[in-house]
């Protein structure tokens, strides 16, 4: 299956344990994405915090937390697996 990047977008997440995302996109793919990586770099610092973290939600087709922080759709889905 082919899967068109440009209008991919994330329709469902939930959060699983150690920084974990479940992620199901448009084209209907699953794809587990690790946030470890990410939770030392700038705006993200906030999300180590997993109460926070757990405050995810979809906004325009990309996961977001309430202080603004998103990751691309793209991003989710190239580095997830």
């Amino acid at each position: 299956m082919s899967t068109d990047l440009e209008y991919l977008e994330v329709t469902k997440v939930n959060v699983k344990e150690d920084f974990l995302l479940d992620i199901t996109f448009s084209s209907g793919e699953n794809r587990i994405f690790d946030m470890k990586p990410y939770l030392d770099k700038g705006i993200f610092h906030e999300l180590k915090n997993f109460d926070y973290f757990k405050q995810v939600s979809i906004n325009y087709g990309t996961v977001t937390w309430p202080h603004e922080q998103d990751m691309s759709p793209i991003t989710l889905y190239l580095k997830g697996k």
